[in-house]
């Protein structure tokens, strides 16, 4: 066959002693290299303290929080949203078995860590805040926020009226009493493992159907709290509907005019930094703002002095309300454009109304009538930019089902993509 060539063939039956020295496979300037250094300067006791693996204590050692942040940071990076994919790639790329040294991971540990810690990760995102204005890098003399709809991980054939949930509730419920009448009666303890694992699975259809009622019953209330100053749009509305794969996503209408379930990330951003992020149910951006200003004024301590938002995002009272809490801050958004072509009787009116508007209202009027004003808020773009960043890394259709897992995501893709482009910005301004 080989022609009387001599040569070394495989011999996969060898057993051989290799030496592997994982940081010689991993150049010096690597991205994991990057995403470990900035883990490092992060203070991760509050991660420590919930392990209850201790010193004096018997028991396995768990899981470094450490490694876990960043396999998940670097993952996010690369656009790897799967624990499981994750989990292949700790055996097979180089990148992830560096970030590892050798510790053992699986996709269930990857899995529950990444939505086990919101508000620590928010934590995480306001310490490497302070740390980037510390270092000038970002200033909060501008913010913008705006939001930005991400898909769920619900079908469209998952969602049921409250007639249908409720047939679907009774069916749940009896083939749930049903298997546990059956696993108490059968001794045989294989089948009592299946009958467990069938049991687990009919349990959790059941909770995730509760919890599609109760989100048609919110629906509902909602429903009534609008009809009673929108009667006539009220009434053209479907009645509330609920998925029973993930009861809390949203039926919304996206960027490009199709409805789909999803959630509405509320983003605020400065010097083209994510430095605020939170997940909510809303289908329009109005009620995102105060939060997130809340959250930047207190974990900061500093006011924003210009706050760039859409119409969307306010009510003339909102800017009231701005203004007696934070009278140093002033905001750009355009005003809802006058109604043209209107009667006399109507037009008098409106000037009349103008005229007793408080003068945070006609200071803001005046404001976005200016060429200096429109100047400024069309710098409100730019955060489209960051939101683009995420959604090119994964983060336009969520892996995860719930409010709060997805706010999980959300807040390590801010994470990931605040260090970046410190690093980068770093690297400009060193060469």
């Amino acid at each position: 066959m080989t022609g009387g060539a001599r040569v070394i063939g495989a011999d996969r039956a060898q057993l051989r002693w290799e030496m592997v020295d994982l940081d010689s496979q991993l150049a010096g300037d690597h991205r994991a290299r990057v995403v470990w250094a900035f883990v490092e300067s992060l203070d991760l006791s509050a991660f420590y303290e919930g392990i209850r693996s201790r010193d004096s204590q018997a028991g396995r050692p768990a899981a470094d929080p450490r490694v876990l942040l960043a396999l998940w940071l670097y993952a996010t990076l690369e656009g790897v949203g799967s624990a499981r994919a994750i989990d292949r790639l700790c055996t097979s790329d180089t990148a992830y078995r560096w970030l590892c040294g050798g510790m053992p991971v699986n996709y269930h540990g990857l899995a529950d860590f990444r939505v086990a810690h919101g508000d620590l990760l928010d934590k995480l995102l306001t310490q490497s805040l302070t740390a980037l204005i510390a270092e000038g890098l970002v200033t909060l003399d501008e913010i913008a926020i705006d939001g930005t709809k991400v898909a769920a991980s619900a079908g469209r054939g998952s969602y049921a009226k409250g007639k249908r949930l409720a047939h679907l509730e009774r069916e749940v419920g009896e083939r749930v009493a049903a298997l546990k009448a059956e696993l108490e009666a059968d001794p045989a303890a294989g089948e009592r493992r299946r009958k467990s694992s069938r049991l687990a699975k009919a349990q959790e259809l059941a909770r995730r159907i509760a919890g599609a009622r109760k989100k048609v019953d919110e629906l509902e209330a909602e429903r009534k709290q609008q009809a009673k100053t929108h009667a006539k749009e009220v009434e053209k509305k479907q009645a509330p509907r609920a998925s029973t794969t993930d009861p809390e996503a949203r039926y919304m209408r996206f960027a490009d005019k199709a409805m789909r379930p999803g959630y509405n990330l509320a983003v605020a951003t400065a010097c083209d930094f994510v430095i605020a992020i939170d997940a909510t149910d809303h289908r329009n951006d109005s009620g995102i703002v105060t939060p997130l200003i809340e959250r930047i004024t207190a974990s900061t301590g500093k006011t924003p002095e210009r706050l760039l938002i859409d119409t969307g995002c306010l009510v003339q009272d909102d800017l009231i309300d701005f203004d007696k809490r934070w009278p140093s801050m002033t905001v750009y958004a355009p005003p809802q454009p006058d109604k043209e072509n209107v009667k006399p009787d109507s037009l008098r009116r409106r000037e009349l109304q103008r005229r007793k508007e408080p003068q945070v209202l006609k200071d803001w009027r005046a404001r976005m009538a200016s060429d200096e004003g429109q100047d400024i808020y069309a710098r409100r773009k730019h955060t489209e930019r960051a939101h683009g960043r995420m959604k090119n890394r994964g983060l336009a259709r969520l892996p995860v089902r719930g409010l709060l897992k997805a706010r999980c995501v959300a807040l390590l893709h801010a994470l990931a993509d605040m260090l970046l482009r410190a690093h980068n910005m770093r690297l400009a301004q060193a060469s």
